[in-house]
């Protein structure tokens, strides 16, 4: 069994060689996916040295900064294990709890798992009130356009199978790819688990980027992706019928018997 992690790097020198040895250090079979997305503070040229010190790590280097849902897009086409888990480069979430994010996967209980900061006992850093409201809010959002019952939408660590995300067209570009990817992975009536995760937090001093605009943008990617899958499915279903109903009768010439 090979896991790939696909890690987004935007300016993250100061944690991409830490985040990227406690990943190499979980006793998996990994293949990882580093994607420098236009960074500007030297972490390309860091990932170049890590690529070189760890055959494990696979470099890829955007041609200018394009969000992180484009550098997700992009590791994950190039992904090749059993299994596909997005990892931040900023220390947050923890590489060692790998394992327990798998098990649904491995005994075929799931098709994708979430790893929820708001489930279980895991230890929790303290930090901003408002952020817990906006997570809260886009989550309970989701899940009456979804109807499924998520505690954390927002959440970095989701691991699919590897053939359900590179069947899954990704479409949007910055942090909109979190409400994009959970409407899509619903509609398509997956089986979904949650693993309850530790989270330590960074403040905006600390390197924190999502902002309050990408709230705005998440809310607005949660109604724009329900609207267009339902679309989709009822597209889906017209010509299912057709199909169906053209089956019936014969084509001129043919005996109906």
């Amino acid at each position: 069994m090979k896991l790939s992690v696909v890690i987004p790097i935007y300016n993250e020198r100061a944690t991409l060689s830490r985040v990227v040895e406690k990943v190499l250090s979980v006793p998996l079979d990994i293949e990882l996916i580093c994607v420098d997305d236009g960074s500007s503070d030297g972490s390309a040229e860091i990932l170049s040295e890590l690529s070189k010190r760890y055959p494990q790590v696979r470099a890829i280097v955007q041609p200018k900064n394009m969000g992180k849902g484009a550098a997700l897009r992009r590791g994950m086409q190039e992904a090749t294990g059993d299994f596909v888990v997005v990892q931040d480069a900023d220390l947050e979430y923890d590489p060692s709890e790998f394992p327990n994010l798998l098990e649904p996967l491995i005994t075929g209980k799931a098709d994708v798992v979430y790893g929820s900061r708001f489930l279980g006992g895991r230890p929790h850093r303290v930090l901003y009130f408002w952020h817990f409201v906006g997570n809260s809010f886009l989550t309970v959002l989701s899940n009456c356009l979804t109807n499924i019952n998520l505690t954390d939408m927002e959440t970095c660590y989701k691991v699919f199978r590897r053939e359900i995300i590179q069947s899954i067209p990704i479409e949007e570009n910055r942090f909109g790819f979190e409400p994009e990817i959970t409407v899509k992975i619903a509609k398509r009536r997956l089986r979904i688990y949650e693993i309850g995760i530790s989270y330590s937090g960074r403040t905006y001093r600390e390197g924190k980027k999502i902002g309050w605009k990408d709230g705005f943008r998440a809310l607005w990617c949660l109604l724009k992706y329900s609207f267009k899958e339902n679309s989709v499915a009822r597209e889906s279903m017209t010509e299912d019928v057709e199909i169906a109903g053209a089956s019936t009768f014969p084509r001129d010439g043919q005996s109906q018997e």
